[in-house]
């Protein structure tokens, strides 16, 4: 009887996912030009994800600044981990360096303090014409009369430009001079930097001796708020 051959099926691969293949820099580059085209499309969408063209904060950052601003506030004035505590003096010869005015003009802490009755208040703040920035320079410009009459001068003290800082104190009617610490040596001596980078808000006191009498962070209103304290103590 004959021996029937039967015909083996062919062995088969297991299927298998092609790699993933990464973008090479020319598809890159082809992405980027699709992107910007989309925004040439539909340039307000850009816009609703950037700052606003103008160079002010966007609408979001905005409301979100107001309300870091409400929290700060809530948590009242806390001490910074800063290198000056209330109780310390300092030597103003050469304390933080130099800084402007936001008249353009180069000046010192010793030189400040110098030229006044009884001592400086810095007051700083994170970014010129900014919601929570305005709030504070307004609650110091409408209390400015009762917070000098010791003798105190005030000045607010931020990283921005000479030119922000004058649109802003110029817009606001500001009676104090605005001053700007860009390479932020003021703003790190008296610990109110943040960590990388940054500007914390709060405020700074220093007698005619170098006394610190405040040195603390906090939201506007309560930056505001101390510096009447101790002109209320003062009396």
């Amino acid at each position: 009887m004959p021996v029937e051959l039967r015909k083996r099926k062919a062995h088969q691969q297991p299927a298998t996912t092609a790699p993933v293949r990464k973008k090479s820099g020319a598809a890159a580059k082809v992405s980027k030009v699709v992107e910007k085209a989309k925004k040439a499309v539909n340039p307000k969408a850009a816009e609703e994800e950037e700052k606003e063209p103008n160079g002010e904060p966007s609408a979001a950052e905005k409301v979100a600044e107001k309300e870091e601003a409400k929290e700060e506030d809530k948590a009242g004035v806390k001490e910074p981990a800063g290198k000056v505590a209330p109780g310390d003096v300092i030597t103003l010869e050469g304390f933080g360096g130099e800084i402007q005015t936001n008249e353009g003009e180069t000046t010192t802490l010793k030189e400040l303090v110098d030229k006044s009755k009884t001592g400086v208040v810095l007051f700083t703040y994170p970014k010129a014409s900014t919601p929570g920035c305005t709030t504070q320079v307004c609650l110091f410009r409408d209390s400015y009369e009762p917070l000098t009459a010791g003798g105190l001068a005030i000045y607010g003290l931020s990283a921005d430009s000479p030119k922000a800082n004058t649109t802003f104190k110029t817009k606001q009617k500001l009676p104090y001079p605005l001053l700007c610490d860009q390479s932020s040596t003021l703003i790190s001596a008296i610990g109110l930097q943040k960590t990388p980078k940054g500007t914390q808000r709060g405020v700074f006191v220093v007698d005619k001796e170098g006394k610190v009498l405040v040195a603390e962070a906090g939201g506007p209103a309560a930056t505001a708020d101390r510096v009447k304290r101790l002109v209320e103590e003062g009396k």
